[in-house]
């Protein structure tokens, strides 16, 4: 027997997400906040009383914005996005928390070199934001560009990975002098060292 279609809503730092599922398969985060657009609702989805099941997506949703989970152990189906959105998105799940990628990699990646732009369309499409990483996609110079849920969510979550700041001499790089950056992940000598006599 089917599990039954779900959902519930989970409340984190960023704002409150509903999630979609039946089982281990996920089929929608959408962030719901006045003004911004919301995706409709599988038909037939149950409100869930009380708290989810452990290891359920929303379960393991609340575990990232924790700090206890990283990746995640949940099935998207095949009937949602295109042929293209899908091969982008499955290269798009392997890149790790703690790093980033561009659109113009990820579309190498995906089999579509030169596609950067088409990417950018994927990841609007994107209806599992987070778990389908589209925050971890950025600028060909290493920048944050734009980000459906909010360029200020896209930091945060960067930051909450461990991925910020992205680097060195663009608007996104370090806060203060010193801060260790993305593209510095080897131990740096202070500007002010001199050679020792």
């Amino acid at each position: 027997m089917d599990a039954p279609l779900r959902m519930t809503n989970v409340p984190t730092p960023i704002g409150t997400f509903r999630v979609v599922y039946q089982g281990r398969t996920l089929r929608l985060v959408d962030l719901l906040e006045r003004g911004t657009p919301e995706s409709p609702v599988p038909p037939g989805a149950e409100l869930e009383k009380g708290h989810a099941a452990k290891d359920s997506p929303p379960a393991q949703l609340r575990e990232y914005f924790h700090g206890r989970r990283q990746s995640f152990d949940v099935e998207v189906p095949e009937d949602l996005g295109t042929e293209f959105d899908r091969a982008v998105w499955r290269e798009l799940a392997k890149v790790p928390a703690g790093t980033t990628i561009t659109y113009g990699e990820l579309a190498r990646r995906a089999g579509h070199a030169g596609a950067a732009r088409a990417v950018g369309g994927s990841m609007h499409r994107n209806p599992v934001p987070i778990v389908i990483p589209c925050h971890r996609v950025v600028g060909d110079d290493r920048s944050l560009t734009g980000y459906g849920l909010g360029l200020w969510r896209k930091r945060w979550l960067l930051e909450h990975e461990g991925a910020w700041p992205l680097r060195d001499g663009t608007p996104d790089g370090p806060r203060y002098a010193g801060q260790r950056t993305l593209d510095a992940r080897r131990s740096r000598r202070p500007a002010n060292a001199g050679n020792s006599s």
